[in-house]
């Protein structure tokens, strides 16, 4: 009985991330939004760019997109950088 209740817990838990986790983000047109989409969701989903929008100024996302690439080591190189900055930036900056 106890691991039917433990099994019912984890799924009511797990349910809403997998949704949350399915959902297809569709980001602001605008100049690199290609290199986001083709940098960023190698690593995860695009939905982590507008739930930290309401918190990242510019300097929010050079530091975010600095620590993508020196922190967790995104292969991205200094133009695609860049772009996905000032897209960010001008797309989702506070």
């Amino acid at each position: 009985m106890r691991i039917f209740v433990v099994a019912v817990a984890a799924a009511v838990i797990a349910l809403p991330a997998a949704a949350i986790s399915e959902q297809v983000i569709k980001l602001k047109p605008g100049p690199g939004v290609d290199k986001v989409e083709a940098n960023c969701q190698a690593c995860h989903s695009l939905s982590y760019i507008p739930m930290n929008s309401p918190f990242l100024n510019a300097a929010g996302w050079d530091a975010t997109v600095s620590k993508m690439i020196k922190a967790f080591g995104a292969p991205i190189d200094d133009a695609d950088a860049k772009a996905i900055a000032d897209y960010l930036k001008k797309n989702y900056g506070v």
